[in-house]
């Protein structure tokens, strides 16, 4: 028999004592011990119906459905209001049946009753936590935890970990700004005190984890948190939302490591929701590289606002499979969805498939991104992106296509490497085409995503996990980020108040160095530096900078309704010009000359420069400290 049967048998056979032991000791303390014999004769006479029925509202009232070990306030009630209802059930019997009894014998009863059925309850719980704590006295160990937060969240958490102490540790203390909860004591827990206290209380009460569980906290104040818990040297996990939290249960197994994000703390995008659903709603959008990181994410963005059909089109099925099945299973048949493999480099096919499908809008993210491959093969760099984006660019004003947005990089000012310069082809192609075309093209430039392929978050996690070392390519080098989703969203936004030509800039916000996170992510894992794990210096890879250039300086730049978006002084470009020294490109890339193709588009692409001789000039590295 199932362990589960056995203790709901258990639980009834006590409810059956409960209910008749309730009866006989009222008797017996009401008539001091001298039960006459008409009352016995009453109590044989309805025992039975009293009991069986009780048992069937013990059961409307879910009494042996619940996990006892568990027990709370809402459990409590349920008893409180299952014995209530069963003994004015069972009074209306009696009287029914003209047996009178005394009122005070009906209310002691009840009293008693609900009294035993609570006390049987309510031990497993008891028990459980006896059945702990020897087992921490007989290790001799007890992971200590500090809870950041007081709120519903934290003392979910808080008493989660109590009924899991032998796995999870013991809770000594909440943290809380609020100074009417300093020193009060919630969830059996005192609150210690405020999030400048962190660090002095982690020293006193020799703390082993910190658990952040305040989801409704602005991002400056999570990014205050977690730099307060970064000085402690202890691990740091985060609570996901209260909404996760289905029932008012707490999965700890939920309960992740710090990321990125929390570090940087980036505010959340407000779209105008009424300018993109303007020109997407009922449109057919097409996103090119719609498997990849942005890609994807610009998909899910895309289908909230209700596009008449959502196409994706990438050249590798697995990404592509992946995000079809998502968004089957987030929008079924409410969202017209068709995926098609095919690369942008199919001149031929891509213009077929524009004609016959005939988007509104487009939104190019397809491209090769990485920079070290790139050098090691910057023919691929040109074919895919620059011949890519003039394939799916040139079909778009051919069938008169209302919008395409393209996703740029950083990288693109100033390139030191062919990935980057390659992007650059790709904004002067867009600007050229802007300038004698119907169709509203633009370009959304902007620098590092997090969590995107190839980022370099998860592979310092993944270092971290393994036991290290970090490998950090230069201990000066700098970058920006951003989210995927706050990237998106903005490229989205940024569609909507296009007019033909503008290089959008997104802020960036404040750069990250490097070495400085890999420190900060090694720290919150509740590892010492040099002693748990090393950080390796492993030197610049090919084609990269000590830091990409400050979006924000860039000249020219004007300001659009968005504080996160920006417009770049639009370039003129000889559209016919620019076609000729791709056709020369072209001929250049059937031959095997590196040099050459780095030289030509050296000459399409003026600033762009060798990488080693930039990260070496005096100005440059003078920008480089007035960042840091």
């Amino acid at each position: 028999m199932e362990i589960k049967k056995i203790k709901q048998l258990f639980l009834v056979f006590a409810d059956i004592l409960a209910v008749n032991c309730a009866f006989i000791f009222t008797l017996l303390l009401h008539y001091e011990g001298n039960i006459p014999a008409a009352i016995i004769s009453i109590y044989l006479s309805s025992i039975l119906v009293l009991t069986v029925g009780k048992l069937l509202i013990y059961r409307q009232f879910k009494l042996y459905d619940s996990l006892w070990a568990y027990a709370s306030v809402e459990e409590l009630m349920k008893i409180v209001l299952a014995g209530v209802v069963s003994n004015i059930l069972g009074t209306i019997y009696l009287i029914y049946m003209g047996e009178q009894l005394y009122f005070g014998i009906y209310l002691i009863t009840m009293l008693f009753e609900i009294g035993i059925v609570g006390c049987v309850r309510f031990s497993y719980r008891l028990i459980r936590s006896i059945k702990n704590k020897r087992i921490f006295n007989k290790q001799g160990f007890e992971k200590k935890i500090l809870i950041v937060g007081s709120g519903a969240t934290a003392t979910l958490v808080a008493s989660e970990i109590k009924n899991h102490a032998l796995n999870y540790g013991q809770v000594v203390g909440f943290i809380d700004n609020d100074e009417k909860k300093l020193n009060k004591i919630i969830a059996g827990v005192k609150v210690l005190g405020n999030n400048y206290d962190i660090g002095s209380i982690v020293h006193r009460f020799k703390i082993d984890e910190i658990i952040v569980a305040t989801p409704t906290a602005d991002p400056a104040t999570m990014r205050m948190i977690v730099s307060e818990c970064k000085r402690t040297n202890t691990k740091v996990r985060i609570v996901p939302g209260i909404r996760e939290m289905i029932g008012g249960q707490v999965s700890l197994n939920k309960i992740r490591d710090v990321d990125i994000e929390d570090l940087l703390g980036r505010d959340a995008v407000n779209l105008n929701v009424r300018e993109v659903v303007g020109y997407i709603e009922g449109k057919i959008v097409m996103v090119t590289g719609g498997g990849g990181s942005i890609g994807s994410e610009l998909c899910r963005q895309i289908a909230r606002f209700n596009p008449g059909k959502l196409i994706i089109l990438d050249n590798y099925e697995n990404n592509a499979y992946d995000i079809q099945n998502e968004l089957i299973s987030d929008y079924g048949n409410k969202l017209n969805l068709d995926v098609i493999i095919a690369s942008v480099r199919d001149r031929d096919n891509i213009f077929s498939i524009i004609e016959i499908n005939h988007p509104d809008v487009i939104f190019h993210a397809a491209a090769h991104k990485h920079v070290p491959l790139m050098e090691r093969s910057p023919k691929e760099a040109i074919k895919n992106n620059v011949f890519g984006t003039k394939n799916v660019a040139e079909a778009a004003h051919e069938f008169g296509v209302e919008r395409f947005v393209m996703i740029s990089t950083d990288k693109a000012v100033n390139p030191t490497n062919m990935m980057g310069a390659s992007k650059r082809i790709c904004e002067m192609i867009i600007q050229g085409l802007a300038q004698q075309s119907k169709t509203k093209f633009t370009a959304v430039r902007f620098g590092n995503v997090l969590g995107s392929n190839g980022s370099v978050v998860p592979l310092f996690k993944r270092q971290i996990k393994e036991g290290g070392p970090v490998t950090v390519t230069h201990k000066e080098i700098i970058r920006y980020f951003m989210t995927i989703p706050e990237a998106a969203q903005l490229v989205i936004q940024s569609g909507a108040i296009a007019k033909g030509g503008e290089i959008f800039v997104l802020d960036m916000g404040q750069p990250v160095k490097i070495y400085d996170l890999a420190v900060d992510l090694i720290k919150l894992s509740g590892l010492k530096l040099n002693e748990d794990i090393e950080i390796e210096i492993v030197g610049l890879r090919p084609g990269e900078k000590l830091y990409e250039e400050l979006l924000m300086d860039e000249e020219g730049l004007t300001d659009t309704p968005f504080d996160k978006i920006r417009i770049g002084k639009p370039s003129e470009i000889d559209y016919a010009l620019l076609k000729k020294s791709l056709d020369e490109v072209r001929l250049i890339l059937k031959s095997s000359d590196k040099k050459d193709l780095i030289g030509k588009v050296q000459k399409i692409v003026p600033t762009y420069r060798n990488c080693e001789e930039v990260n070496n000039e005096t100005e440059y590295k003078n920008k480089l400290i007035r960042i840091q």
